[in-house]
């Protein structure tokens, strides 16, 4: 409870909820429309291909159709093992982090690989969600073009939600996104020279 409210009544505080019960029925009578989503998770704190492995695993509850390409990263294969099924393709289009890599041209045709899976699966009407992991990561090092991007998203069939993960999302992505998400770091434990823990980041 916020300040401000701590030191209503019983009355009070009965009356708000009525009034913030009626506010969100109005607003979710009000948004009847329902299409696809572009989805972006970005900022320099930790969660954001977690947040989007768990739509993943949703997406699969429900039965629908998806696809993961992993870009930059070598691959996420644990979460791959748990949600593997039918209904999954997942693709791996790099070599691990970048300052391990030290081949900028290995990088960029690895990234255009995928790239081309993506724009595949873009164009594919029978997939209900494609997450683009890292892939503001191969925009902000310019081994995909920004606009190029831009533009096979927007022209997707119809029904497909795109997810794009990544730190430094650029400003027009932003723009074009239907919901923005930003990881803040606030604490890490590894600045304080605590090794990555299996199952938290690996």
């Amino acid at each position: 409870m916020s300040n401000e409210h701590k030191s209503e009544t019983e009355a009070e505080h009965n009356e708000r909820m009525r009034a913030l019960q009626q506010e969100m029925r109005a607003k979710i009578k009000a948004a009847n429309e329902k299409r696809d989503l572009l989805i972006v998770h970005t900022g320099d704190g930790k969660g954001k291909s977690t947040a989007a492995f768990g739509m993943l695993a949703r997406m699969l509850g429900h039965g629908r159709r998806c696809a993961v390409i992993q870009f930059i990263k070598s691959g996420d294969k644990a979460t791959e093992r748990l949600l593997r099924g039918p209904l999954l393709s997942w693709h791996w289009f790099g070599d691990g982090f970048t300052w391990d890599t030290q081949n900028r041209a290995s990088d960029i045709a690895r990234c255009r690989e995928g790239w081309s899976i993506a724009c595949g699966y873009l164009r594919n009407p029978e997939v209900n969600f494609l997450l683009l992991d890292e892939l503001n990561i191969a925009m902000a090092y310019n081994y995909l073009p920004v606009d190029e991007v831009i533009v096979a998203v927007r022209e997707r069939v119809a029904g497909i939600h795109v997810v794009i993960t990544g730190r430094g999302a650029p400003p027009v992505l932003i723009d074009a996104a239907d919901l923005v998400t930003e990881m803040r770091e606030i604490k890490h434990p590894f600045k304080s020279g605590v090794k990555a823990q299996i199952g938290i980041e690996l």
